[in-house]
């Protein structure tokens, strides 16, 4: 009887060995199913981050406009007309700091005047001559209107980069176009390089900022090729941003 009992105790572990051990399998193999899930789940969440970056480095010319556009303007001065885009910190004791060329208001300032006027949508408001930069064709506006300052690169540009200039070609305020950086140019009456792009400028244009997909400044669009197309110039925003505390 013992004998047979202790059979059937042998017969009944060895059949738990089996099913612990088929346990054991299943359980191991429902691991292995897990760590696959989270594999697979770890690499569609890098896949997504970087479709994120992606997207928000992709060129959009309507929200580049949308940003820039209030922030830009027609400036008036004298017989010369140009713009002027507010930028960075407000001025000190309020208002806002705008920057521009040199050579827009360059008539007004050496004849011994600080005044000039911001246009916009039929508005107009009287801004100050701070600084100028006569080699570098820069100057510095204040108003003491309160405007949104555009945000400034902190990097330089890349060749093939995509950008857009807002402007005032021939008086037409609020016009935005596009095209890419060109080249990082040397020029023999600047005192450093320019960045050449291909979007289109007029005369107006000069001040105007070159802005990159981030939304932010580039550049200051100063000087076109008067005998050929698509050869823009700009000042890096970086040199405005050394000579004048407005960044």
């Amino acid at each position: 009887m013992a004998g047979a009992v202790i059979a059937v105790l042998a017969v009944t572990a060895a059949a738990q060995a089996v099913w612990v051990g088929h346990l054991s399998g299943r359980l191991d193999a429902a691991e292995r199913t897990v760590r696959a899930d989270r594999d697979r789940l770890d690499a569609l969440d890098g896949r997504t981050q970087a479709l994120e970056q992606r997207a928000g480095s992709a060129f959009d010319a309507r929200a580049i406009a949308d940003a820039a556009v209030p922030s830009v303007f027609r400036v008036a001065a004298g017989p010369a007309t140009g713009t002027a885009f507010a930028v960075g910190k407000p001025a000190a004791g309020g208002g806002t700091n705008l920057v521009t060329n040199f050579h827009v208001v360059e008539d007004v300032h050496d004849d011994g005047g600080r005044q000039v006027f911001l246009e916009r949508e039929g508005a107009r408001w009287p801004a100050t001559i701070v600084k100028v930069d006569k080699a570098n064709d820069l100057a510095q506006l204040t108003t003491k209107a309160s405007f949104t300052g555009l945000a400034t690169a902190s990097g330089g540009v890349r060749t093939g980069e995509q950008i857009a200039v807002v402007g005032a070609p021939l008086g037409l305020a609020d016009s935005v176009t596009t095209g890419v950086v060109s080249a990082m140019r040397p020029m023999d009456d600047s005192p450093g390089p320019l960045i050449q792009f291909s979007a289109p400028i007029n005369p107006g244009n000069s001040g105007g900022p070159v802005i990159n997909s981030a939304k932010q400044v580039v550049g200051v669009a100063t000087a076109k090729a008067v005998d050929a197309e698509g050869i823009g110039l700009a000042v890096p925003i970086d040199v405005a941003c050394r000579l004048f505390p407005v960044c």
